[in-house]
């Protein structure tokens, strides 16, 4: 098996990742980032349909595992690109044998799911990390510490896409569940993180369509967050603006390169692999988002 080499920027050896999935995230992000290096090395992909496994592994060199215990066996921390359904099947599997885990938002398809995945973390002692990629770019950073310095009284965001119209991402998970469950981990993270902690959430509308969502924070301010991936845009559009008595606070993703997110994140989780050390960006967090979008959904 090979393994990028040690530098002086990475003094470990690399962190052996096993990815599961071989759809259109695993090929475009998930496979390249993990055998990219020096931090990992991708060290086998196991998919339910091995064609795809093989297409997904050949253009890094990395061997196919037959079955999703092979997959264990040849890695040390398990990358997960697959629907939520499948996702908190295998989790607690993986956590149960010792390895780390790459999680996707959302934790799982329903709260109950979502819980199994964070309680078998928990109970294992393993570390997790979380897919929420706007977290790991420069500009989010920046915009959630300013944020933190200031009075917020109210704030309006939206995640707005075209992507269910048709396209590979146009994946049967996604239409099945809408925005909410896609979309809306993304905003109500921010938004729990930027103004306060959301202590209630109400939704309105349609997620195969368009769903608003309308959040109360512990500070007393209220958010708004409008979803859809089903509306012609452009490009994708990400925007979060903060409200108070001074000056307001706009956070948009128009003019950052997604790039830059990758190297931040796989250096993060190889770190809190080798150091025992997690982010915060966690399975926690995961089950944390999950429960307001089941109040969200609820209501």
């Amino acid at each position: 098996m090979s393994t990028a080499p040690r530098t002086a920027a990475w003094p470990h050896e690399p962190v052996r990742v096993g990815l599961v999935g071989a759809g259109p995230w695993a090929r475009a992000m998930h496979a390249r980032m993990l055998a990219a290096g020096p931090e990992t090395a991708l060290a086998a992909v196991w998919a339910r349909r091995p064609e795809a496994a093989a297409e997904t592994a050949e253009p890094y060199g990395a061997p196919v595992a037959a079955s999703f215990e092979e997959l264990l066996d040849r890695c040390e921390a398990v990358a997960f690109a697959v629907p939520p359904a499948v996702q908190a099947a295998l989790a607690p599997r993986a956590a149960a044998a010792g390895r780390a885990l790459l999680l996707e938002k959302p934790l799982g398809a329903d709260l109950d799911a979502a819980r199994a995945v964070a309680d078998a973390v928990a109970d294992h002692g393993v570390i997790s990390q979380l897919v929420l990629t706007k977290r790991y770019h420069p500009v989010t950073r920046a915009f959630l510490a300013e944020a933190a310095t200031r009075e917020v009284t109210g704030a309006r965001s939206c995640y707005l896409h075209g992507a269910f119209l048709g396209g590979e991402f146009a994946t049967s998970w996604r239409l099945e569940h809408g925005a909410l469950l896609d979309l809306g981990p993304h905003l109500l993270d921010l938004l729990d993180s930027a103004v306060a902690p959301v202590v209630s959430v109400r939704a309105t509308g349609d997620p195969r369509r368009w769903v608003e969502l309308t959040c109360e924070h512990e500070n007393g301010a209220v958010s708004q967050a409008s979803l859809s991936g089903a509306v012609q845009l452009p490009r994708a559009r990400t925007r979060v603006e903060l409200f108070g008595p001074g000056e307001e606070l706009v956070y948009d993703t128009a003019g950052i390169d997604h790039e830059e997110c990758w190297p931040v994140l796989r250096r993060e989780f190889a770190t809190a692999v080798r150091t025992g050390n997690g982010t915060g960006i966690d399975a926690a967090r995961g089950l944390r988002i999950q429960q307001l979008l089941d109040r969200a959904a609820r209501s």
